[in-house]
């Protein structure tokens, strides 16, 4: 079982966090991202070890692809 990139609770069409970045901001869901990456790598030697910091990964090579995607934005 994949608990980082699909965990079991995570069931349906729409991935959450697709949903979440279509209510946010450009830069709102970089934060987001940010400080998802910053909460798994803080609390991984705490809580759940190796998989808090494959968490961490997932969140900030998604914020990379977000910040790929979106270079061309204007401002």
């Amino acid at each position: 079982m994949d608990v980082v990139n699909k965990p079991p609770h995570y069931q349906g069409e729409v991935e959450a966090i697709d949903s979440i970045k279509a209510a946010m901001s450009y830069e709102a869901f970089k934060g987001y991202c940010q400080g998802n990456a910053l909460k798994y790598i803080i609390r991984y030697d705490r809580k759940n070890g190796v998989e808090d910091l494959r968490k961490a990964e997932w969140y900030i090579n998604r914020l990379i692809k977000h910040l790929e995607n979106g270079k061309n934005r204007t401002l």
